[in-house]
C-alpha cells in the first residue's frame, strides 16, 4: 500500500502545484499588467474590504499603484480583475459601453440583485434605457421642480424634528432610516405612516450588510443581507400585486406604477425584474445620500467657517420671501451657490465604492499591456477627484476652491456619478436631497 498512497500523494501534490500556477499566471494573449492574484479562490478579496478610516484612497489600491502602476491585475471573489486609476484608460472604458465593455458587479450585488441572463438590470441596449429613462422620469429635473422638492423638504423637516427630542442620535442610521422612507414612498407606493410593517430598518440592514464577502451561512453580515432582501422582495412583489389586481387602478408617479403599464410588453419587464429593480435603487438612493450627509456632519464640525458660509446663503433665501414660512422653490435652490460647492466638496471626499465595475467583453490593448476578454475591470474613479494637479491640497476639506474651478475642468475630473452611459440617473436626486437638508439644517438648527 506504501508505493499507492505515495503515488496518490505525489499526484495530488502536482495537480496543487499545477493549479497554484495556472491561478498565480493566467492565460493571456499579450502581456498583462504586473499585480498578484492572492489566494486561490478567496484573490485578495479581504484585503479590499477592510474598511477604510481615511478620505484617501482605499489602502488597498493606493499600496498597490505605489507598487505597480496606476493600471495592475488582481483576483477578487475567484474573478480575475484589472483596477485602472489611469484617467486616460478609465474615460476610453467609459465611451466603449456596449462594444469592448459591459457594466459587472461583484459576487455580492449577482446573488442579491439577480443579475443574471438577457433581461439582467444592467444589461446593454433598450433593457438600460428603458430603465434609466423611467428613473429619469421619475427623479429627474422636471420632477424635483414639480413636486419631489416639497416633498424631500417635508421628510427633511419631519425627521430633523424627531431627531431635536432625543439625547444623541446614530447619524448614518437614522439619515438612512430618513431616505429609505422617502426612497421607498417613490419607488414603490410605501406609506410609512400608515404601514403595519417597518421596512426601514430592513433597508438599513440590507444596505449596511451589502458591502461583505458573498458567504451565505448565518452569522455572517451577508446572511443577513440576504434575510432583508428576501423581507424586501416580500413586500415589494406584495405591492405590485395589490396593484396589479386593482381595476381601477389609475396609475401614479412610483415605479411599480409603470410595472402595472408595462408588465409583459417586452421579453424583460418581469415581476422579477421590476422587483429587482426597485431594490437596487433603494441601494444606490440611500447608500449614496446617506453617507454624503452623515460625512458632512463630521466635516462640519472640524470646520464651523463652512456652516458660517451656508448660514448666511440660506439665511439670505429666507429674507427675499414674502413669507418666510413658505416651502423651499425650485429657484431657490437653483440659487444655491455656495451649498453646491459644500455639496460637491463633501461628495469629492467622500467616494461610497472604491471603483466602477465593467466587464471586457473583448480584448484591450492598452499602453503595452492586454486587458483579456471576460476578465472586470474596476475603474477607480476617485483618483480624479484626490488629483493634486486639479485640487490643490486633496485631502482638504475646502468647498470655497470650487469658486475657481470651471465647468469644463469639473467634468473631466469629478465623477461621483459614474460616467459615459452609465452616470447615474439619480444624480440630480442626490444633489437636491442634500442641499435641502442643509437648508432646514442651518435655518432651523445648531
Amino acid at each position: 500500500m506504501w508505493p499507492i498512497g505515495f503515488c496518490v500523494v505525489a499526484l495530488a501534490t502536482i495537480f496543487i502545484t499545477h493549479w497554484i500556477y495556472k491561478w498565480r499566471n493566467p492565460k493571456c494573449n499579450g502581456v498583462l499588467p504586473p499585480g498578484s492574484m492572492g489566494i486561490p479562490l478567496i484573490g485578495e478579496t479581504l484585503e479590499l474590504l477592510i474598511p477604510s478610516h481615511s478620505l484617501d484612497l482605499h489602502p488597498f489600491i493606493k499600496k498597490r499603484i505605489k507598487k505597480y502602476g496606476p493600471v495592475f491585475r488582481t483576483n477578487l471573489v475567484g474573478r480575475p480583475v484589472i483596477i485602472t486609476a489611469d484617467p486616460q484608460l478609465n474615460n476610453y472604458i467609459f465611451q466603449q459601453e456596449g462594444k469592448l465593455v459591459e457594466l459587472w458587479y461583484m459576487d455580492t450585488f449577482e446573488k442579491v440583485f439577480g443579475l443574471e441572463g438577457e433581461a439582467r438590470p444592467n444589461a446593454v441596449g433598450h433593457i438600460h434605457k428603458y430603465v434609466r429613462g423611467v428613473y429619469l422620469g421619475l427623479f429627474g429635473v422636471e420632477s424635483l421642480r414639480t413636486k419631489l422638492l416639497s416633498e424631500i423638504e417635508q421628510t427633511v423637516r419631519t425627521n430633523l424634528h424627531i431627531w431635536s427630542t432625543k439625547g444623541t442620535i446614530d447619524t448614518k442610521k437614522s439619515v438612512a432610516s430618513m431616505v429609505a422612507i422617502f426612497a421607498a414612498k417613490c419607488q414603490f407606493g410605501y406609506d410609512f405612516e400608515n404601514s403595519a410593517d417597518d421596512v426601514t430598518e430592513t433597508i438599513y440592514g440590507f444596505v449596511h450588510s451589502l458591502m461583505s464577502f458573498p458567504l451565505n451561512i448565518p452569522g455572517t453580515r451577508f446572511h443577513k443581507c440576504m434575510k432583508d432582501k428576501e423581507k424586501l422582495q416580500q413586500v415589494i412583489r406584495a405591492k405590485l400585486k395589490e396593484k396589479l389586481s386593482n381595476p381601477n387602478h389609475q396609475g401614479g408617479t412610483d415605479f411599480l406604477d409603470h410595472a402595472v403599464k408595462d408588465l409583459n410588453t417586452d421579453f424583460f419587464l418581469t415581476e422579477d425584474f421590476f422587483v429587482y429593480a426597485t431594490i437596487g435603487a433603494l441601494f444606490a438612493t440611500v447608500e449614496s445620500i446617506s453617507t454624503a450627509i452623515t460625512l458632512s456632519f463630521k466635516l462640519f464640525a472640524e470646520h464651523p467657517w463652512v456652516v458660517e458660509d451656508l448660514v448666511a446663503e440660506h439665511e439670505a433665501i429666507l429674507k427675499r420671501r414674502e413669507n418666510k414660512d413658505s416651502p423651499l422653490t425650485w429657484d431657490e435652490y437653483k440659487s444655491m451657490t455656495v451649498t453646491m460647492h459644500v455639496v460637491n466638496e463633501v461628495i469629492r471626499l467622500g467616494n461610497v465604492l472604491p471603483g466602477i465595475f465593467r466587464k471586457a467583453l473583448k480584448d484591450i490593448q492598452y499602453n503595452g499591456y492586454t486587458i483579456p476578454a471576460g476578465w472586470a475591470i474596476m475603474a477607480v474613479t476617485c483618483t480624479l477627484q484626490l488629483n493634486p494637479k486639479i485640487f490643490k491640497d486633496p485631502l482638504a476639506f475646502n468647498p470655497r476652491r470650487w469658486k475657481d474651478i470651471d465647468a469644463e475642468t469639473a467634468a473631466k475630473n469629478f465623477m461621483p456619478f459614474g460616467g459615459g452611459q452609465r452616470q447615474c440617473a439619480g444624480a440630480e436626486l442626490a444633489k437636491a436631497f442634500f442641499a435641502t437638508f442643509l437648508h432646514v439644517l442651518v435655518t432651523e438648527y445648531r
